[in-house]
């Protein structure tokens, strides 16, 4: 549907009464039709805000990789309270063997 352009048309202002052309007036954010001394943008605290929700899960997730203890202190051969250090009375502190 085709409307006029206005060219020589007037309207009032919703807000404050005064003639204005037809085509100088806005329609604001509440739908009035006012002047350009009087529209108001809308404010940004008006809109709702967009919220995602938390990230829950990984991508691409890799499972932990078990890795041996490079010195098992729990074998028969040591004793894991006593250093070599400890029982010659020198700084030495490797472990303690068990054995003869």
């Amino acid at each position: 549907m085709s409307f006029a352009s206005g060219k020589f048309a007037y309207a009032l202002c919703d807000y404050c009464g005064q003639r204005y052309g037809y085509s100088e007036l806005r329609k604001n954010w509440k739908g009035y039709k006012v002047c350009p001394d009087d529209y108001e943008a809308k404010e940004p605290q008006l809109e709702p805000s967009r919220h995602r929700g938390d990230a829950v899960a990984l991508k691409d997730p890799r499972p932990d990789i078990i890795e041996p203890p490079s010195v098992d202190m729990q074998s028969a051969e040591y004793l894991s309270f006593q250093s070599v250090g400890s029982a010659s009375g020198t700084t030495d502190m490797r472990p303690y063997p068990v054995g003869p």
